[in-house]
């Protein structure tokens, strides 16, 4: 699968917006290293089926944030 630049920023925007989300609803500030870490924790769970896209974007947002993704 060939993804656009476009197409993977808006999957990333789409990640981090929902851990952002999910973050403020448990009362959590959204911090980047925090957000960083959510993304890695998911991103290490083998159980969930992603598309090429999603996984592409969550290591994206690890690295973006300042952390290497594992």
């Amino acid at each position: 699968m060939n993804m656009s630049d476009k197409e993977l920023y808006d999957e990333m925007c789409r990640v981090v917006g929902k851990v952002v989300l999910e973050m403020r609803d448990l009362g959590q500030e959204p911090k980047h290293v925090v957000i960083a870490g959510v993304v890695r924790t998911m991103s290490a769970n083998s159980k969930i089926q992603r598309s090429e896209l999603t996984s592409a974007a969550m290591q994206e947002v690890i690295r973006a944030l300042g952390f290497e993704a594992k």
